[in-house]
């Protein structure tokens, strides 16, 4: 009877064993990379403070004072150190390179770093128009924080290749690299809204704003790029900084998650006329793969799935950083600011302070995006 008992034991202990080895295995498969079959070796990055990664702290006296040069930002980053980016942690850049299985991308202006799998350009605060039209256009140069406008960042692009391309046009090089053009243009609507500028104004601006982004992805192509992704806009409607801005009484004013509509749609007319020139440019480039980023409905589906995916429900527009008000935000008392409280649980907020996002969001969003951009990239090489 007990050699029995220990026969029957044994057969359970192994199966508990293999059920455990099955459990890992679909685990490791779950965590496999899931672009790394694009065999992408190299990133490059033009953007704004959704993807910058150092490059603002580093090209001004003013950028190495600025709340994003230490804590709190990047308190959840490896080493608990700030590095420039505008987060708790990680951006959605960084997710995409290890979604690629390849090292987080090092700002252009360390020059001391190692490009060897490509290079961020993305600067915080810049705008896709360069600085000289925005002044023409009377969007006051304290909104300005950097002058490198995307132009700016596609000079640094051409002097960066130029000294590592192994051949005159790059093409060798950049086969299996991956490029982003943005996030960018968001900047000049945010910086014309905060100063009040009608939003029939700003609608205005878009066409100029859009045809300078194709612009830099025509001289991306030229540099010898093919497969280059351009993001748009998120429904900025539902920003903390812009609720506090433009709250009103008005109830219908607010969508089903509390988002400001008229922003929202203004969002939507960017992002329409940015997919129809990304739309126009795939009939002159058939050997380019372009990919338009769909960041308004990735956020849509992040506010969707909240409750979901960790984040609290009632949190969804407050900003994990800040102070004052329905939003946790004021523009006087900004994050990194003395007294200005921080979140007990970060990863339970979508906005980190106000404008920018928590890691937590930003891991999701990048999530979404890749189910969404995968199949559109053609790895299948």
């Amino acid at each position: 009877m007990a050699l029995t008992i220990q026969v029957l034991l044994l057969q359970v202990l192994t199966i508990v064993f293999f059920l455990v080895l099955l459990k890992s295995d679909a685990q490791l498969m779950v965590e496999v990379p899931p672009l790394m079959k694009c065999k992408f070796d190299k990133i490059y990055q033009l953007g704004d403070s959704l993807s910058d990664t150092g490059n603002f702290i580093r090209e001004s006296f003013l950028g190495a004072f600025s709340p994003f040069a230490k804590l709190p930002y990047g308190q959840n980053f490896p080493q608990n150190k700030s590095t420039g980016r505008c987060s708790d942690g990680l951006l959605m850049i960084d997710f995409i390179a290890q979604g690629c299985g390849l090292p987080l991308l090092n700002p252009y202006k360390d020059q001391n770093a190692n490009f060897t799998h490509g290079a961020n350009f993305a600067v915080a605060g810049a705008t896709a128009l360069p600085t000289e039209i925005m002044v023409e256009k009377k969007i006051s140069s304290n909104s300005l924080i950097t002058n490198s406008s995307l132009s700016v960042q596609l000079d640094w692009m051409f002097s960066h290749f130029k000294s590592t391309c192994s051949s005159a046009d790059c093409s060798e090089d950049l086969k299996r690299a991956l490029f982003l053009v943005g996030e960018i243009g968001g900047n000049e609507i945010n910086y014309g809204l905060l100063q009040g500028k009608p939003i029939e104004e700003l609608r205005a601006m878009v066409p100029e704003i859009v045809q300078i982004i194709i612009n830099a992805v025509k001289a991306v192509i030229g540099f010898g790029a093919v497969r280059i992704v351009i993001p748009g806009n998120f429904p900025i409607g539902c920003i903390p900084n812009l609720l506090t801005t433009f709250s009103t009484t008005n109830s219908t004013a607010y969508n089903e998650y509390h988002c400001l509509k008229d922003l929202n749609n203004l969002a939507i007319f960017y992002n329409d006329h940015l997919q129809k020139a990304i739309q126009d440019l795939k009939k002159d480039s058939p050997k380019i793969i372009l990919i338009y980023g769909d960041y308004y409905n990735a956020y849509q589906w992040l506010l969707k799935d909240a409750t979901n995916l960790g984040f609290g429900k009632n949190s969804l527009q407050k900003a994990c950083c800040g102070i004052g008000g329905d939003y946790n935000y004021d523009k006087s008392r900004i994050c990194g600011a003395p007294g200005v409280p921080i979140c007990g649980k970060p990863g339970t907020f979508i906005s980190w302070d106000g404008v920018h996002l928590t890691q937590a969001a930003y891991k999701w969003l990048t999530k979404w995006l890749i189910d969404d951009t995968l199949p559109k990239l053609n790895c299948q090489v």
